[in-house]
């Protein structure tokens, strides 16, 4: 699979589960330090997150790592 179809899926992914828990943009980056322009890019697929980034989303989510990402195995 290409990259920006996986950044995409991600980013997609990400911004279902931030919905589902009825967090805004805004609350889930001033929870983990960041700026809502850096969750927009995300979830748009704009950006390639580090590891770290990722890790510190999953914490704002309230979900462990491996949860976040159970949904990207198949790809």
């Amino acid at each position: 699979m290409k990259k920006d179809k996986a950044l995409k899926i991600l980013g997609s992914q990400i911004r279902q589960i931030r919905e589902e828990k009825g967090l805004t943009p805004d609350e889930l980056a001033s929870s983990i330090g960041k700026h809502r322009p850096a969750i927009n890019r995300l979830e748009m697929g704009h950006v390639n997150p580090s590891m770290y980034f990722i890790r510190e989303i999953a914490g704002g989510l309230g979900m462990k790592l491996d949860e976040l990402l159970k949904g990207l195995n198949s790809l």
